[in-house]
């Protein structure tokens, strides 16, 4: 990796686009600490003390969003929303395009003039998310004093700048795409988790030295917690790279007045085919019903009755603060949800049928299974077996963060939150490994 990086800095035109990515990394992490316009900068300072964990993310259903925006949610910066309205977006579109038929044409035969209207489809549904998301986030923190008034040009005002401050992100991520390296998207949700690095380590020293005082029970509490972290990066660094690969030869053919010879082949099969997907569609499906009762019932924490009993459910992923009962049912329900997405986005993404047809058309066969029928079934077995470990792995690394709060530990880095930095670091390495080859190829040519 750092020879890489080594590289890629020697290199006039890679170097050109690592340094304009990293100029927007400093302008996302500048709009960080724009408020948003119509908050009480100093109602929001009280709010955010340490004995208050309403909008510092530690506790409740904004914690991940928080951890994602880099900490942007607790200052109620015009970043607040981060990217999420964009990738609910995106997962949404990908789900239509299963269904209807001029979208699903659109995704596999448009080509580069498809491609464009799909990203005009979800940049227009991230803006109708967005607004929708900003105008719960404000009638959610409406009672809790931290805007100068309750009229309706301030909500106009915070709605407004929520809605740019993700439309920015956006464009922030396309010039990142286009321009720079990496995918832009990822690299603003790896950079938001990063930012929280320095309260990790804080939060370790202090388990070694509480008030003070050297406690040999901390040090060797936060190196289990380093161990762990280590083991845990190791684990999904494995995870992420490991793949079956399902052995295919084709026959000889002609082709034009040539003979083409037989050729062995193989077909990679991810053991984390899903990726972190099923785990963000589990966690909005659980914690949707919490969002909405609580934009209609502000002060349902303090309630009782069924739906404060559904908003305890709901929350259980991302809070201890419930009964032990709400959190071990939502684990139940929350591990079913994950395994359960990990195979519906595998099978939507990967169509054994469809992979064997091709295999036949192409005159190939997997040796010792016949081709057709017994291919795809073959295939729908491997990719089942994959998906089932692949998903258990995931619901593993979901449950982490949720033993941790019984621990009395706000460590900012759980099992999700790896699984999305190591995808993310993997990713761009590979991108820059690959503009290093097409610049050493070029410069080849040229010679």
């Amino acid at each position: 990796m750092f020879k890489t990086l080594k590289n890629a800095l020697k290199t006039p035109d890679v170097r050109k686009r690592l340094l304009f990515t990293l100029l927007l990394v400093v302008i996302f992490r500048l709009g960080c600490y724009i408020t948003v316009p119509g908050v009480d900068s100093i109602a929001l300072s009280e709010a955010m003390l340490p004995e208050d964990t309403t909008l510092t993310g530690t506790e409740g259903i904004t914690s991940l969003i928080n951890i994602l925006s880099g900490g942007a949610f607790s200052r109620f910066s015009i970043f607040a929303m981060t990217i999420s309205p964009y990738i609910t977006a995106s997962i949404v579109i990908q789900l239509l395009a299963m269904i209807i038929p001029s979208l699903e044409r659109l995704t596999k035969e448009g080509g580069e003039e498809g491609r464009k209207k799909i990203n005009r489809y979800t940049k227009i549904l991230t803006i109708i998310l967005a607004l929708v998301e900003a105008i719960g986030i404000y009638f959610a923190y409406r009672s809790s004093g931290i805007f100068v008034d309750d009229t309706f040009l301030t909500g106009a005002l915070v709605v407004a700048g929520l809605v740019a401050g993700t439309s920015i992100l956006m464009w922030l991520g396309d010039q990142i795409t286009n321009k720079g390296v990496g995918n832009g998207i990822s690299i603003l949700v790896f950079l938001g988790i990063v930012s929280t690095l320095p309260g990790a380590i804080t939060t370790l020293w202090n388990l070694i030295i509480p008030n003070g005082v050297f406690s040999t029970t901390g040090l060797l509490l936060a190196l289990g917690i380093v161990i762990g972290a280590i083991i845990l990066i190791a684990g999904v660094v494995f995870v992420q790279q490991a793949e079956r690969r399902i052995p295919v030869q084709y026959s000889k053919k002609v082709v034009g007045r040539k003979m083409v010879g037989a050729q062995n082949t193989h077909i990679p099969l991810k053991l984390a085919m899903a990726g972190v997907m099923p785990i963000i569609f589990a966690s909005s499906f659980m914690t949707f019903p919490a969002m909405i009762i609580q934009i209609f019932v502000p002060d349902i924490a303090s309630q009782t009755g069924f739906l404060a009993g559904l908003y305890n459910f709901s929350i259980a992923t991302s809070t201890s603060n419930v009964g032990i009962g709400y959190s071990i049912a939502n684990a139940i329900v929350y591990l079913l949800l994950i395994l359960g997405f990990t195979y519906f986005y595998t099978y939507a993404t990967f169509n054994p049928a469809e992979v064997s047809n091709n295999i036949k058309k192409n005159g190939g066969f997997i040796p010792g299974i016949r081709a057709g029928k017994p291919t795809t079934e073959y295939l729908s077995s491997v990719v089942s077996k994959l998906t089932c470990f692949g998903g258990l792995f995931l619901a593993i690394i979901a449950v982490l963060p949720m033993l941790m709060r019984f621990t009395n530990l706000n460590i900012a880095f759980g099992g999700t939150t790896i699984l999305i930095l190591v995808g993310v670091a993997l990713e761009t390495v590979q991108q820059l490994e690959s503009l290093l080859a097409m610049r050493h190829y070029k410069g080849f040519l040229e010679k």
